[in-house]
């Protein structure tokens, strides 16, 4: 049997249907619509395999979410070359179901120049990954009200520092920092190490909005989407490495949320930046 890392592997490997144009499924879940994450990955992946120079990487990408997925049809991704320049190259894609789009993205593509550096500073003040329980250990008091969501394969190994969702329920807290890494090894191809990222970044940032409010996101008192999401790659990193995903909320307003986080190679290298925002819509009950 595969492993959740091999499958997701498998659902970032869109098929090709024509020039520019490209076919991505969903794993075969029980949900009521497409992760997110998923379809920004899938994306990602598209526009990536229309850029014919290898040393240019992706190093920024800037989406928003229009529609729920359906998670029981195949989503169409077409891609626009909207421009191929002399260090950078810039792609539109749109994400298509029952002949609507339900997701876009604009990325853009850099070779590799040396330049000036800088970067904001990693808490190193954090124990190690491997002293944390992982999800299932973590969530496993939790383990009837997840129902069948407990059990899913989970591709990205998420281990949180400050304590879980349910447990810190009540407290106010600016952000959480969470290690993360693909559960497995990778094949060296920094687009799909991109990629994977790409996936996970959007497993646990809107949730922080939540965290100054003393909320989360299993209590059922709040609606939750995303509506944009954008990331910016700042320098190498691989997704089956250990990276610590540290992330604040900025602001809630008019039932939406904001939140940021920096991930960080565990040496404490800034590799990626991550905005989100998202509905934060109270349930009345």
């Amino acid at each position: 049997m595969p492993t959740p890392l091999e499958d997701l592997i498998t659902l970032l490997d869109l098929e090709t249907i024509e020039v520019n144009t490209f076919r991505g499924q969903s794993p075969d879940e029980d949900r009521q619509r497409v992760f997110g994450g998923q379809v920004a990955g899938q994306a990602l992946v598209a526009a990536s395999r229309t850029i014919d120079e290898p040393d240019r990487l992706v190093h920024s990408l800037h989406a928003y979410f229009l529609r729920s997925g359906d998670p029981g049809v195949p989503i169409l991704y077409e891609v626009d070359r909207l421009r191929d320049g002399k260090s950078f190259s810039t792609r539109r894609v749109v994400a298509i179901q029952h002949g609507k789009p339900i997701f876009n993205l604009q990325a853009s593509f850099q070779k590799n120049e040396a330049g000036l550096e800088h970067q904001i500073a990693m808490d190193m003040d954090v124990p190690a990954p491997e002293t944390l329980p992982d999800f299932k250990t973590r969530m496993a008091p939790y383990k009837d009200k997840l129902g069948d969501w407990y059990d899913r394969p989970r591709p990205i190994d998420q281990r949180y520092v400050d304590g879980d969702p349910v447990a810190r329920r009540g407290n106010k807290l600016p952000g959480q920092r969470v290690w993360i890494r693909a559960d497995g090894t990778l094949p060296d191809d920094p687009v799909l190490h991109a990629c994977i990222v790409t996936y996970a970044s959007d497993m646990s940032l809107l949730d922080t909005a939540l965290l100054p409010h003393g909320l989360n996101w299993m209590d059922g008192s709040v609606m939750m989407a995303s509506l944009d999401h954008a990331m910016w790659f700042h320098r190498p990193f691989r997704a089956d490495n250990w990276l610590m995903y540290q992330q604040a909320s900025l602001s809630t307003s008019n039932s939406r949320g904001l939140a940021e986080g920096h991930i960080f190679t565990q040496d404490g290298t800034l590799a990626v930046t991550v905005v989100q925002e998202g509905l934060t819509r109270l349930i009345s009950k």
